[in-house]
């Protein structure tokens, strides 16, 4: 132990007096490995500040501490007396409605003019509980706002979203129509401290006191109206104990209750699938790095092969010459994730702007200590396991190196100790990958794909190498000029650079091409294929008692060529086979049918777009027990199937049927379908409404819609386009978070391939000088060294081409069951980016070697 004591004090003391000759071999190592940590961290950190934020704002974003929401129906007196004797209750409703913009004509009567599908919210004098509205940019008081959606005259006030005002063409002071009410526009709603965190809305808001909302006629029985009753609890009440208590007090009241801990579950599940998703891609670009690692110390104790001999015949031992380079590394890899961590510690606040303008959500910016510590640990488990290789088998370096100047690198492998160290290490890393990810399937999926990439492109590597010494074999009688030669005698000689290449350039463009294929084919599908199919409106909100004058007045509006309409009822699932739904063991990709109500309908026949894959339908006058077809797909994330029971709280009544028979349905179609569809005899005597698909020619559109408007003032039309519009603009900010990330892939690749280039720089200058000692020309030697280049920039881009195709097929066909549409433009332009990258690297690191005199290089040999 005080041998190994005596020797760790020496090699500390000889490690002290190298590194004072500067880092300038290590530029490569500590950006690749300051560049991973910096990704890691930074997302890490910034997921931290989203969530510290959304937690902090809980009582804003859910507007009390306890909140319940019904559909179709207000609470009865027995629950609103309840609700009242325990807590401070604020009322809301809100709904879709279309408003519309009205004027004087001549001799006084109202033109209609512009309409828009809005979403109608409706408040009491006592909203907000927590927090304040914002009008023009300014926080309001209560009394401010009651004054603000009084009625004057007869006319109610109303605030409404900015981009109101853009869409209708109208400004503070103008009216506007919504349902049998004129409201004045008094303000622009620039905050709502309740609205949630959706991020897709099919309008803009309109907010009004609850008032006015019950004059414009629009609150019927039957219409989809969500009523909020938002709770505000005595101090120190336990808001998660009084929500098991309502829900005890009042269990078939079928109404969702939500406390401070839920008031952002999709939010934080939508975070944290995205924040896992872009640390698998920091993690990626952290492992490409780990080659760039693995290069720049191969590069930098190539450097000092004569400094380990004088080591060894001034009589260091093996030990002293490893724990001597290992501390340096060790020391650089500190430096390099400190350099990360102070990055990624200050990317939140960089980003913050940014984040908020897309995300409803204040960041809460601090020092998050636990991202920071995973994202160290990464880093340095990284750069042990990609550097104790060559540190080791820099141990074995003879003392005679030292009498000869050799290009030569130290060969062979280190002993099997180190080998063994190096394979635990890396498998700390996918234990680390394991243990910090938030879903361990996914994770996993990841460890072995990047497992199998590795191997896969330390295999095509190994194919190209083989493939180039073929080419270049005199023996097979094909004339091929010198440069061409040189190159392909480069690309498979000893030592070159051709794995590293492959794989880190490769790696990245892989990943960016995924992405860019997965992205591009969502887009594609959202802006092209989905409209040419999709009907041009739903309309929503048709009364029973309404469906013969909406019939007729799509009939009269010409230019349509197919209509579907259906009733719809909102039911919530509680049980599933006799079990509570929130105990029924329902897989986490099937949950979301459990967690707050669902539109059903009730047909006699089998609506398109479906295909039964189980049971039978029922017949069409069919009269019996409550049955139901469900979606087969979501059946087996429940582990239901034919014959098992599901019950439904529909408008506060349990209702038990039987699942008669499994759908597949086709939802890309974006026609008219259910998720469960009741048999004949069940729900028809429920309060409901209908909705309606309509098939119509685009130049039809308007007209269609101020058809049905004039006869129906209370139906809402959602015009298919602006939605897929509002998708595709979600689609569109979340790819550019995935292309942003993956960037930092290709740039870790790109490091990794100038730190290859670096670490075969004296075999390069050697190359160079015998080239030039033979009579080759300057323009010679660089278009043989450019062309080596160029052919391995177009065969790790073809391969990454390739590759993140089928990844990205993959991914859109077995993970996301999406149709898969190949873009050659995005594969072709990637292979582009490639071989110019590739071709720009081996310009500058061939015009140094060419700079290199050959009489420094001879005198040595």
């Amino acid at each position: 132990m005080s041998g190994l004591a005596g020797d760790l004090g020496i090699a500390a003391r000889l490690a002290r007096r190298e590194l004072r000759g500067g880092v300038r071999g290590f530029r490569i190592f500590l950006a690749c490995l300051a560049l991973g940590v910096a990704a890691i961290a930074g997302i890490g950190s910034l997921g931290m500040a989203v969530r510290e934020g959304l937690r902090a704002d809980a009582q804003k974003i859910l507007g009390g501490d306890v909140a319940v929401r019904l559909i179709h129906r207000e609470a009865n007196a027995e629950e609103q007396a309840w609700l009242r004797r325990n807590a401070t209750v604020s009322e809301a409703a809100d709904l879709r409605a279309m408003a519309y913009t009205v004027g004087r004509a001549a001799g006084g009567d109202t033109a209609q003019r512009r309409r828009t599908l809005v979403e109608l919210k409706g408040v009491d004098g006592l909203w907000p509980l927590y927090g304040s509205a914002a009008v023009d940019g300014a926080p309001v008081s209560r009394s401010r706002l009651d004054a603000l959606l009084a009625a004057r005259d007869g006319v109610h006030g109303a605030l409404v979203d900015p981009a109101l005002p853009v869409r209708l063409g109208v400004s503070i002071g103008d009216r506007l129509r919504i349902g049998g009410q004129s409201f004045e526009i008094r303000g622009l709603l620039t905050g709502e401290p309740d609205r949630g965190t959706r991020l897709f809305t099919l309008g803009p808001r309109i907010l009004v006191s609850r008032a006015g909302l019950q004059a414009t006629g629009l609150v019927r029985h039957g219409s989809l109206i969500y009523f909020h009753y938002r709770l505000k609890l005595p101090p120190g009440a336990d808001a998660a104990a009084f929500a098991d208590r309502l829900k005890a007090a009042l269990p078939k009241a079928g109404w969702r209750v939500r406390s401070l801990g839920e008031a952002t579950p999709a939010a934080q599940r939508f975070l944290a699938r995205i924040a896992l998703y872009l640390t698998l891609v920091g993690l990626t670009a952290l492992l490409v790095g780990g080659l760039g690692v693995a290069n720049g110390v191969r590069a930098w104790l190539d450097g000092r092969v004569a400094t380990v001999a004088t080591f060894k015949c001034l009589g260091a031992s093996a030990r002293i010459v490893f724990l001597t380079y290992l501390i340096q590394v060790l020391v650089l890899a500190l430096a390099g994730i400190a350099i990360g961590l102070v990055a990624g510690a200050i990317l939140p606040a960089a980003l913050a702007g940014l984040v908020e303008s897309v995300f409803p959500v204040t960041l809460r910016l601090g020092l998050y200590p636990a991202p920071l510590a995973v994202a160290a640990l990464f880093g340095l488990l990284t750069a042990l396991a990609f550097s104790l290789w060559s540190v080791a088998r820099a141990r074995e370096v003879p003392p005679a190196m030292l009498f000869r100047q050799t290009v030569s690198a130290v060969e062979g492998r280190p002993k099997p100790l180190y080998i063994a160290v190096t394979a635990l290490l890396v498998a700390a890393l996918a234990g680390l990958a394991l243990l910090t990810a938030a879903d361990p399937v996914i994770a996993t999926i990841f460890i072995c794909g990047c497992a199998g990439a590795f191997l896969l492109f330390r295999g095509l590597a190994w194919l190209v190498a083989r493939g180039a010494a073929r080419l270049s074999d005199p023996a097979r009688g094909v004339r091929r000029g010198p440069n061409l030669r040189l190159a392909l005698a480069n690309i498979h000689r000893p030592g070159a650079p051709t794995a590293s290449v492959i794989l880190s350039l490769g790696l990245g463009a892989t990943v960016l091409v995924a992405i860019a294929l997965i992205q591009g084919n969502l887009m594609d599908q959202v802006r092209r294929q989905m409209p040419d199919r999709a009907p041009a409106f739903f309309f929503i909100d048709i009364l029973p008692h309404q469906a013969a004058r909406f019939d007729a007045a799509v009939d009269g509006a010409g230019g349509v060529s197919r209509t579907t309409r259906m009733p719809m009822v909102r039911a919530r699932i509680v049980k599933l086979n006799g079990v509570p739904a929130a105990e029924a063991a329902v897989h986490p990709d099937a949950r979301w049918a459990t967690r707050s109500e669902r539109g059903l309908t009730y047909a006699a026949a089998m609506p398109e777009g479906s295909r039964l894959v189980a049971g039978d339908w029922w017949p069409a006058d069919y009269r019996g027990p409550p049955q139901v077809s469900f979606d087969a797909e979501l059946a087996q994330g429940m582990g239901l199937a034919v014959g098992n029971t599901i019950t439904f709280n529909v408008l506060g009544r349990e209702i038990t049927a039987t699942i008669a028979n499994l759908r597949r349905v086709q939802w890309r179609t974006v026609g008219m379908n259910f998720t469960v569809i009741f048999a004949p005899g069940t729900l028809e005597s429920a309060p409901h409404s209908h909705i309606a698909a309509v098939y119509a020619e685009p130049e039809a559109e308007m007209r269609l819609l101020a058809a049905v408007n004039n006869a129906l003032p209370n139906v809402s039309g959602v015009r298919v386009r602006d939605a897929l519009e509002s998708a595709a603009g979600i689609l569109e900010t979340i790819g550019v978070a995935l292309r942003s990330t993956a960037t930092v892939t290709l740039l870790a690749g790109l490091l990794v391939l100038a730190g290859a280039i670096a670490a075969g720089h004296r075999r390069r200058v050697y190359d160079a000088v015998v080239l030039k000692v033979l009579g080759a020309t300057r323009g010679r030697v660089l278009r043989a060294f450019l062309l080596e280049y160029g052919l391995l920039g177009l065969v790790t881009a073809a391969i990454a081409a390739v590759l993140g195709a089928v990844v990205a097929w993959a991914v859109l066909t077995l993970a996301m069951r999406a149709p898969w549409t190949l873009l050659p433009g995005t594969a072709i332009g990637t292979a582009l980016l490639c071989l110019a990258v590739m071709l720009l690297f081996g310009f500058v690191g061939t015009w140094r070697a060419m700079r290199q005199k050959p009489a420094a290089l001879l005198r040595n040999e």
